[in-house]
């Protein structure tokens, strides 16, 4: 078979980001980009936010790091040096990309935003993502996952009614932010290889976010009223208010089955009161229901509470494979909740060849990691390297820009690299 070839293989990005932006640069490094991942002496402050391996915290073993770097080879540069900054010059001239998270007009200062780094290489493509973009009133302002949760607007969605918002657990807006950059980015990158012409990509954290409420434009435009928390309920899918519950308990776990209207949804409710039958009995107002005529727009509270009562008893009893394996033999809607064990077990992500296990001769042992993002036909898309260790391929890089291995070790005894 033929070598698939990679998109970005003649590519080289410089990667100055923190959490905000890991996911762009390893986006462009599945890619098949030279990504150089460039921290300050010491390491990354991010290194310092856990999970560890074995929970033993250590910067070298930091399992989000893993995760969000690999595919990438790493330096050490102290920019705020006169040496540093010289250093970087001189990396930009070979340069195709550089991302970067630092606050605005903080690389202004050094003599290193984009309009000073573009005179070196007017090709440079160069990405800044910041909490809320680099300009208008917020441009300043500093930000968090939790930050960028609730001034998207995505918490106001999330939570039970009765209770304040929440926010989901790990982290979500990074990567959210992550794809918007790496998408801003190809694209710029594409505009270059059309006109010769570099550009500065600007990414708001706070915008990227935005694109996570999508529920909330479809539920005006549907209902003509904003669309507020509703727990483990669905909403806006009736006139009369019913609501329907998303999540049913089950014998191990929890599944996905929720009430629906349509030809599918009225074959659903039909064949889930025909199982119950077969496993021993359904609820007479179920079996003598005329589903034909059932209309999920103007269905009542009550009809809903009562035909859920029922599937809630049914599901109790049903493993999540039962119930997933009759949904494919009836033809009925309707999911198990995978845990994560779930997930690494499941045939389907198996079968695409997700998972790659990757040595860590660090911690003598190996890591499986999800390998690619995307297949596709004819472009490579895979999981080259691990994440580097702190400045893990200094004698390497900077070998490649012309210095000596003494050199090297003059540069780190003065805390430049």
């Amino acid at each position: 078979m033929e070598e698939k070839k990679k998109l970005l293989e003649n590519c080289r990005v410089l990667d100055f980001t923190n959490q905000l932006g890991f996911l762009c640069g390893k986006i462009l490094g599945d890619l098949g980009a030279d990504v150089i991942k460039v921290e300050k002496p010491g390491g990354d402050e991010s290194r310092n936010a856990g999970p560890y391996y074995k929970d033993i915290p250590d910067p070298e073993k930091n399992l989000y790091w893993f995760s969000y770097n690999h595919n990438k080879r790493g330096i050490t540069l102290d920019i705020e040096k006169k040496t540093g900054r010289e250093i970087l010059k001189k990396l930009i001239e070979n340069t195709d990309i550089l991302i970067e998270t630092f606050a605005p007009g903080y690389l202004a200062k050094l003599g290193l935003d984009y309009e000073d780094l573009c005179k070196i290489n007017p090709k440079l493509v160069m990405c800044s993502i910041t909490p809320f973009g680099r300009t208008g009133p917020y441009k300043d302002y500093d930000g968090s996952d939790l930050i960028y949760m609730a001034m998207s607007g995505f918490m106001s969605l999330v939570g039970d009614p009765d209770r304040p918002p929440v926010r989901v657990t790990l982290p979500q807006s990074y990567m959210w932010t992550g794809m918007h950059a790496a998408a801003g980015t190809m694209m710029a990158y594409y505009y270059r290889g059309l006109s010769g012409e570099g550009q500065h990509v600007d990414v708001s954290a706070q915008a990227g976010v935005l694109w996570a409420c999508s529920i909330a434009p479809s539920f005006y435009d549907y209902n003509k009223e904003l669309p507020g928390r509703a727990g483990v309920f669905i909403t806006g899918r009736s006139i009369t208010g019913a609501k329907m519950r998303a999540v049913e308990p089950c014998k191990d776990g929890y599944v996905n089955y929720i009430i629906y209207g349509g030809p599918a949804g009225i074959r659903t409710n039909m064949r889930m009161t025909e199982w119950m039958e077969s496993k021993g009995g359904a609820p007479d107002y179920l079996k003598n229901k005329d589903w034909k005529k059932f209309n999920i727009a103007t269905v009542t509270q009550a009809e809903i509470d009562q035909i859920e009562d029922a599937n809630n008893e049914f599901l109790k009893g049903v493993t999540k494979k039962e119930f997933f394996d009759t949904c494919l033999e009836k033809d009925m809607l309707g999911y198990p909740v995978t845990t994560s064990q779930d997930t690494m077990e499941d045939e389907q992500l198996k079968s695409r060849g997700l998972w790659k296990e990757i040595e860590h001769e660090e911690l003598g042992t190996k890591i499986t990691y999800p390998s690619f993002f995307t297949k596709f036909s004819t472009l490579a898309c895979d999981l080259w390297r691990k994440a580097p260790l702190i400045g893990e391929h200094n004698e390497e890089i900077y070998a490649e820009l012309g210095y000596s291995r003494e050199d090297v070790l003059n540069l780190m005894r003065a805390n430049v690299i």
